[in-house]
């Protein structure tokens, strides 16, 4: 799947169509311009491929390689560059108009080993019944419960009542 990916990138050897190409050697000296054919037999007297690295110049570069080498560390440096990747997931956490405080702590300790892990922290309180008219109480929960968490977060978003939810959205601090 990726061999496929990678080979529809470069033109190889036969592939090679152009009249003249500006050939560079597997040392990186450059051979001048000639034309594919003779390209192409240099390449294959080194017992290397010609491989076109840059299509769109006038005229064609192709460089003499081993493509099969060429290849495995090309996939080999994307397999590196996907490793160091972060991913910052969201998470959330749900809390109640009526939380008590004990609870409220509980979840503002789980909430900064997860800021502390880097990923962001969505908390939201999903208000029913006859709360939907007490929303400020929602919200100074939400401010209660950001002050537990010590400087620990910083708000990307403000507690803000949408529809039947109040939501807020935290990253860690730097």
């Amino acid at each position: 799947m990726r061999y496929t990916a990678i080979k529809n990138q470069h033109q190889i050897n036969g592939e090679i169509r152009d009249k003249e190409v500006r050939v560079i050697s597997a040392e990186g000296e450059q051979l001048g311009v000639m034309s594919a054919l003779e390209a192409l037999r240099i390449a294959e007297e080194e017992d290397l491929d010609l491989v076109k690295i840059s299509p769109n110049a006038v005229p064609p570069v192709c460089k003499i390689m081993n493509y099969g080498k060429f290849k495995f560390e090309q996939a080999k440096r994307e397999k590196e560059n996907r490793k160091n990747q972060k991913v910052i997931e969201i998470k959330e956490i749900y809390l109640s108009m009526t939380i008590d405080v004990g609870d409220l702590q509980v979840k503002a300790k789980k909430t900064v080993e997860m800021l502390g892990d880097g990923n962001k922290v969505k908390v939201s309180i999903r208000m029913r019944g006859r709360q939907q008219a007490h929303a400020s109480m929602g919200v100074d929960v939400m401010k209660r419960f950001f002050d537990m968490l010590g400087g620990k977060a910083v708000m990307d978003k403000a507690p803000m009542t949408e529809g039947r939810n109040i939501l807020m959205i935290l990253s860690p601090a730097k």
